[in-house]
């Protein structure tokens, strides 16, 4: 659990950063290097290889090396444990306000919530 948390915080750290979103959304249409996905940006190659880094590091991607080149491609697994995390967070909440909207109506609270 410790370690399930550890990741899901490398992650979200990963993900606050827009240039990192951004290199996810690239990858998300399929592989590619380094410099390939340096060239949107107008930072140094040095710094998006920073930001593939920290990607690395979270497990959102995986890089091997190809020769001269690095090639990137974003980690199912772990993009996978994000959106498992947000989904129960989004139906506790859904469940929350279900019960809310019945107890403004006037109806039964306890009907169909175990939150």
């Amino acid at each position: 659990m410790v370690e399930h948390s550890k990741q899901l915080d490398l992650a979200f750290h990963a993900l606050s950063d827009a240039t990192r979103r951004g290199i996810l959304d690239r990858l998300s249409r399929g592989p590619a290097s380094v410099s390939e996905l340096a060239k949107p940006y107008q930072s140094s190659l040095a710094a998006i290889h920073q930001h593939v880094q920290v990607l690395e590091a979270s497990g959102l991607i995986v890089t091997e090396k190809r020769g001269r080149t690095r090639e990137c491609r974003i980690a199912g697994e772990a993009v996978q444990r994000v959106e498992n995390w947000l989904s129960e967070r989004r139906q506790l909440w859904e469940s929350r306000f279900d019960r809310l909207g019945r107890l403004l109506e006037g109806g039964d609270i306890t009907k169909g919530d175990n939150a």
